[in-house]
């Protein structure tokens, strides 16, 4: 088995074979991004692999840094603002700011320039009857302004479509006649659900995508075939569940975030090897750290995700934040004079100044450099040395009075606290206590930073697991392959209407039954999004019995939505009816997964140290830690700070006040001293 994580600054390889896992790390060329998977698949021997599991942030940061190509949004007359009206939400931050404008408004950085967006003669009512039916001939017009224009692709969200889809079927058979063989997306198929606007954004996703991945898709396919490679490529969707590369790319909006939620998945998979139901999941790469939640060993699911403030996407999603701290993560001087770090990074290219590649700005790797944590000849595997004078360059390059021993430690800090309040932020939005649950560090700079906050956020404990900066890749391995369907319909859950929910939910069963093909011997999981009525927002993920849909079925969905609900907003209103609004199948089509080898624990010769290393700008003192070696560790060894375990591809740092203990798995366990 292999899987790949490309990131924006690193790709990340890793396989397993017989109980063994080999990893490889690439740098991401982020002008043809495919060549580094490859690369990276060329080192570990993908001719082999009988899966090659895949994620990325490709198309995320696309769409982040408007990278898009050129294409038109079709929708019902006097409605094509809907794409900068948005929900005119503001985030908290700007609540009282009167210069905030969204970021992707007409008035910023557009996903689609108005003149791209073309009202369409037509109107289906909420009912799903013709109100004004198709002017083709009108439609053709708006089509030739699109033709003139060269778009590449077309998103097409017609009003109430998710209830009857005749409009926008005949409309890409349009499309077909004046503009050619483009990539065109329906709101009907890929997201007929209610809420125009969410509906529309997750269509101009879709179709961004389906550009941006089709070449991609086959250039890769290509690649890893040339290399002898005859096995299954999936893809990653917002839940980490797999999905075969072909089924992804018909509606690829659902691939869009993938590379986060791998991670979550990952760590709900070792946490129950170890015994840790409860996880906070964080993941510090060069850019970024994101931050997840698993309880009782799942990860926490929504049913929509933000790519920015207000840019909805209609997918099921691993709930992951994601703040602008990591490896690379720029030092800077603010004008009022105080010491920044982040949000911006230093990325791949340059990267940070240490790198050599030209970066003239100070960055968390050349902090954890000049502090002794990080080895300069042993970087990402030896592949890269690290240059000390040019990181103390950077730093003296800042336009501050403060002494060159305060410029470091002030950022190194202000990194460590912006990292804890992203993780404080999120337990605060989901209502734990960070005592009763245990932090994942992984990704390359996350066991190097984060046993450092530990007393901070207040966590029982740090987990460092094998293979840290590999692990949202081993994340891929560790998933199911998946199948689900959505369909909103908004109905009375009354025993009066068991006939319709019935016909619905056996609809869409036979879909998903065309889809899983061969795989007849699946368990479907049927699920709906309910709410009271009179409300607007729904309670998701509502379970349905199995069996027939009876009146004594619909009986028990109200009684498991006023459960669901009590659960969710501690109060139950069992006299008011309930309505359901989306309703949601589920097949699970059971993986091999990713198997950790058990350790040994110590028989013989103590534990002893490779090497110290003096830290400095970490704590109040310079200090003498001792230097592991990551494959000495037995199970049960001990380790008290300071001290640094060292590995190929990530670096552990564990403080003066800590105790490390290392578990059967090889994950290391970083407690305070009591």
């Amino acid at each position: 088995m292999m899987a790949v994580d490309v990131g924006g600054t690193f790709t990340d390889v890793v396989a397993v074979s017989d109980g063994t896992i080999r990893t490889a790390k690439v740098s991401t060329d982020v002008q043809q991004v495919d060549r580094g998977v490859v690369a990276g698949a060329a080192e570990l021997g993908v001719a082999d692999a009988t899966v090659f599991n895949h994620a990325s942030t490709h198309g995320l940061n696309a769409i982040i840094t408007r990278s898009l190509p050129k294409i038109g949004f079709l929708t019902t007359a006097g409605h094509r603002d809907i794409p900068d009206i948005g929900r005119s939400w503001r985030p908290v931050a700007a609540l009282t700011d009167p210069s905030w404008r969204r970021s992707f408004g007409d008035a910023a950085r557009p996903l689609v320039p108005r003149y791209l967006r073309r009202g369409i003669t037509e109107r289906i009512r909420a009912d799903g009857e013709i109100h004004v039916a198709l002017d083709e001939a009108q439609a053709r017009e708006q089509l030739g302004v699109l033709r003139r224009c060269n778009v590449q692709g077309v998103a097409i969200c017609l009003l109430n479509a998710y209830t009857n889809d005749v409009h926008e079927r005949r409309l890409r058979e349009l499309v077909g006649e004046e503009l050619g063989d483009l990539p065109v997306s329906l709101s009907s198929e890929i997201s007929p659900l209610a809420k125009e606007y969410a509906r529309a954004s997750t269509t101009l996703v879709d179709v961004f995508m389906k550009i941006i991945y089709d070449d991609y898709t086959h250039r890769l396919d290509a690649g890893l075939r040339g290399l002898g490679f005859a096995g299954q490529l999936n893809f990653a969707d917002c839940t980490a569940n797999l999905i075969p590369a072909a089924d992804a790319m018909e509606a690829p909006f659902r691939v869009v975030f993938a590379g986060p939620a791998a991670g979550t998945v990952g760590s709900a998979h070792f946490g129950r090897l170890i015994g840790e139901p409860n996880l906070l999941c964080a993941d510090i790469g060069g850019t970024s750290c994101d931050i997840s939640l698993v309880t009782h060993g799942e990860p926490f699911v929504n049913t929509t995700f933000e790519l920015e403030h207000d840019l909805i996407v209609n997918a099921l999603s691993n709930d992951i934040s994601s703040i602008g701290a990591g490896g690379g993560s720029l030092v800077a001087v603010s004008p009022s004079g105080d010491i920044t770090v982040g949000p911006g990074s230093a990325g791949a290219d340059p990267g940070p100044a240490c790198y050599g590649r030209g970066g003239q700005q100070p960055t968390m790797t050349d902090i954890c450099l000049l502090a002794g944590l990080l080895d300069p000849h042993g970087f990402a595997g030896g592949k890269m040395v690290l240059d000390q004078q040019l990181a103390t360059r950077a730093f003296e390059r800042l336009d501050t009075p403060l002494t060159f021993e305060h410029r470091v430690r002030y950022a190194w800090d202000i990194g460590l606290n912006n990292i804890a309040e992203g993780i404080f932020n999120i337990a605060i939005k989901q209502g734990i206590d960070p005592r009763d649950y245990a932090l994942v560090a992984f990704g390359a700079a996350g066991p190097l930073l984060l046993p450092a906050l530990a007393d901070l956020v207040n966590v029982k404990r740090v987990v460092v697991p094998p293979h840290p900066g590999l692990f949202s890749a081993l994340g891929l391995l560790s998933a199911d392959q998946a199948y689900g369907l959505s369909q909103s319909a908004y109905t009375l859950l009354e025993p009066g209407n068991a006939d319709a929910v019935a016909a619905l939910f056996e609809s869409m069963e036979a879909r998903l039954r065309r889809r899983l093909g061969t795989q007849t011997d699946v368990a479907i999981e049927r699920a709906f999004d309910g709410q009271l009525v009179g409300q607007t927002w729904e309670t998701p993920f509502v379970p349905v019995p199995a069996g027939p849909i009876t009146a004594a079925t619909i009986e028990q969905m109200v009684e498991n939505f006023h459960q669901a609900y009590a659960e969710r907003n501690g109060n139950r209103f069992a006299n008011i009816p309930v309505q359901g609004v989306t309703y949601r199948l589920r097949a699970v089509v059971p993986t091999d997964k990713v198997a950790y080898a058990e350790l040994p624990e110590r028989s013989g010769a103590p534990l002893r140290p490779v090497g110290t290393s003096v830290l400095r700008f970490v704590a109040d003192a310079e200090e003498l830690a001792q230097v592991y070696a990551r494959d000495d560790l037995c199970a049960g060894d001990e380790i008290r700070g300071p001290a640094i375990v060292r590995e190929a591809l990530s670096t552990t740092y564990i403080t003066q006040n800590q105790i490390a203990r290392v578990g059967r798995f090889g994950e290391i366990g970083i407690e305070r001293i009591r």
